[in-house]
């Protein structure tokens, strides 16, 4: 098994929507406030914890990030995106993608996102992980995204990837 192939940790993210008054669609992001990927623009997520799956992490990184309860029954899975940093491999890592129309409760600050609603024609891309721009449109209009992307030794900028990779078999 090469380094590419081998298996790296897993990490998941929410796009919470809401439908505006004009017919348009919103989505929650937040800047990050520490650790990887600070000042940059992102979804409710994180890592998964040890036994648990993609969606029930999700169900529990949104509420610890941003007060909101969403259930699994109402999660969308959008994709698995895996990012490569061989000049800092630690921060390499599987990430999967969800989206939800449906939750419950009421913004609250968390110590990790400093929260706001973007309108989805004027997401900040500029503003977020340089990979953003190449699938999250896709994905936010319900395309499954399957994709791999190497970023160089700025760690910031992808330098190759945004290509389909092959679905891992499972058992």
């Amino acid at each position: 098994m090469t380094d590419s192939e081998q298996d790296l940790p897993e990490v998941c993210v929410c796009y919470i929507l809401r439908e505006t008054g004009s017919g348009g669609y919103e989505v929650l992001l937040g800047e990050k406030k520490k650790g990887l990927g600070l000042g940059k623009i992102v979804g409710p997520g994180g890592k998964l914890e040890a036994g648990e799956s993609p969606a029930q992490a999700v169900v529990r990184e949104v509420l610890e990030e941003s007060g909101l309860r969403v259930r699994e029954e109402d999660l969308t899975a959008l994709g698995r995106i895996r990012y490569e940093f061989p000049h800092r491999p630690a921060w390499s890592q599987t990430s999967w993608v969800f989206a939800t129309r449906v939750w419950a409760g009421d913004i609250v600050e968390s110590d990790e996102l400093l929260l706001r609603w973007h309108a989805v024609d004027g997401i900040p891309f500029d503003r977020m992980w340089d990979d953003a721009k190449h699938w999250l449109p896709d994905a936010l209009n319900g395309i499954w995204c399957e994709r791999r992307f190497v970023f160089g030794s700025d760690l910031s900028t992808v330098v190759a990837g945004d290509v389909p990779v092959t679905p891992a078999r499972r058992g």
